[in-house]
């Protein structure tokens, strides 16, 4: 098996971990942020998601192609971490106020909403040229398919991490509408590990891609290349699956904790819930390398939609965390796995433009499907609130049986993925 150093161990853990507390604001807290401070109609935050999804999947595609023919990763990953943390900052000057200020003619509400949906595109751009392209990329040139396993589960862990460092120690901030501090210290943070990985990070070795950009950009859309690769394929369809069920409740979680259950403790819930899973994932590591990817993937979804059911049925503060653990300790273990079956089936040499095929299917399409079916879900069942006359829309715990329902899909590509691999070794 081969081994990672220990400064490629620490470049992945700190700028994994800093990519994730970007990622973590902009899948989390933008949505409690527009919600909380502009308007608290879901369609915003479900258009906010899949402009959102739509601008990483187009910059994914075009940045992984070009770090594949420059044949570096380095510089896409280190200057674009030093403008994500710029762009970051932007979100705390946007205010209705400010809204009406530079749009006098426009409604200052529909202006500040468009200007979040703005900037999380350019913020966007800026982090999918950064981690979704050149880092997730890194990792494979990094990594082999002996130690991928251990190596995505430290990995998911780092989401989850993110959400507890925030939901433990910075969640009061926004909850006493300190929003520009907030964005003020993540960026920063997000600028400072951009600027350490110029010295930190070791250079990946690739070998420079010939002929031009647009053959590699369209690459892996050639049909015969869909057919050259069935297994990578069938694996990205399996990651889409997966990616819509968490869509579905998601970007609605703190809402729903808030609104829905009245948890003014949350942050404390999501911490244990999240260092519980946290711990599962991290020891399942060897786990997954010593018996298999594809073999663990019926069971961490099993465990998972256990735990969505669970979430449907909790109301009690011990009952959700016990729900939690089990539900976001299925979703990394699902997302562990399958992350590596995908770097596992991605052919050498075109790790970056595949990074643009990952996202369709692990972003852009969930992203648009999973919170648009959310806010369907979060209507109909007509759950609202008056505050100071406002009727606000709640999410029910309807979200988590509808995510549940799709997980299960899964199962279908999964199967054909695992009769591709016996009829290969018979």
């Amino acid at each position: 098996m081969k081994k990672l150093g220990a400064r490629v161990w620490v470049s992945l853990l700190l700028i994994g971990l800093a990519g994730q507390f970007a990622w973590t604001i902009e899948n989390m807290y933008f949505n409690v942020f527009l919600y909380n401070t502009i308007s608290t109609d879901p369609n915003y935050i479900a258009a906010m998601v899949a402009a959102s999804a739509a601008v990483a999947t187009l910059t994914t595609l075009c940045m992984g192609a070009l770090s594949d023919r420059m044949g570096r990763r380095k510089a896409f990953i280190c200057v674009g971490y030093i403008l994500w943390g710029l762009s970051t900052l932007a979100f705390g000057y946007i205010t209705v106020e400010n809204a009406a200020r530079w749009f006098p003619a426009a409604n200052a509400v529909a202006a500040a909403a468009v200007l979040v949906v703005v900037m999380d595109c350019v913020m966007t751009f800026f982090g999918s040229t950064a981690n979704d392209a050149a880092f997730n990329a890194y990792v494979t040139d990094q990594t082999t398919s002996e130690n991928r396993g251990r190596v995505e589960s430290v990995l998911a862990v780092l989401p989850l991490l993110s959400m507890l460092v925030i939901f433990g120690a910075f969640d009061g901030m926004t909850r006493q509408g300190r929003w520009r501090e907030f964005f003020l210290i993540f960026g920063l943070l997000v600028i400072a590990v951009g600027v350490l990985s110029f010295f930190l990070l070791p250079e990946s070795r690739v070998e420079k891609r010939t002929g031009g950009f647009l053959p590699a950009l369209t690459y892996g859309f050639r049909p015969s290349v869909v057919r050259e690769n069935r297994r990578l394929y069938l694996a990205f369809g399996a990651l889409c699956l997966f990616s819509v069920a968490v869509q579905v409740f998601f970007p609605y979680l703190i809402i729903y904790l808030q609104t829905y259950l009245h948890l003014n403790s949350y942050a404390i819930v999501l911490g244990v819930v999240l260092l519980a899973a946290s711990l599962i994932s991290v020891l399942s590591g060897r786990t997954i390398d010593r018996i298999g990817k594809l073999r663990c993937v019926p069971a961490a979804v099993s465990v998972m939609c256990v735990g969505l059911v669970l979430m449907y049925f909790a109301r009690s503060i011990g009952f959700v965390i016990a729900a939690g653990i089990v539900m976001m300790a299925g979703y990394m273990l699902v997302t562990a796995v399958l992350s590596a079956v995908v770097r596992d089936y991605t052919p050498a040499g075109r790790v970056g433009s595949f990074q643009g095929i990952r996202m369709i299917f692990g972003v852009l399409v969930p992203m648009i499907v999973g919170p648009f079916l959310g806010a369907a879900v979060i209507r109909g069942a007509a759950g609202t609130y008056e505050e100071l006359g406002v009727v606000r829309d709640v999410p029910t715990p309807a979200i988590f049986l509808t995510a549940a329902a799709v997980l299960l899909t899964v199962f279908l590509p999964v199967l054909l993925l695992r009769r591709e691999e016996r009829g290969r070794h018979e």
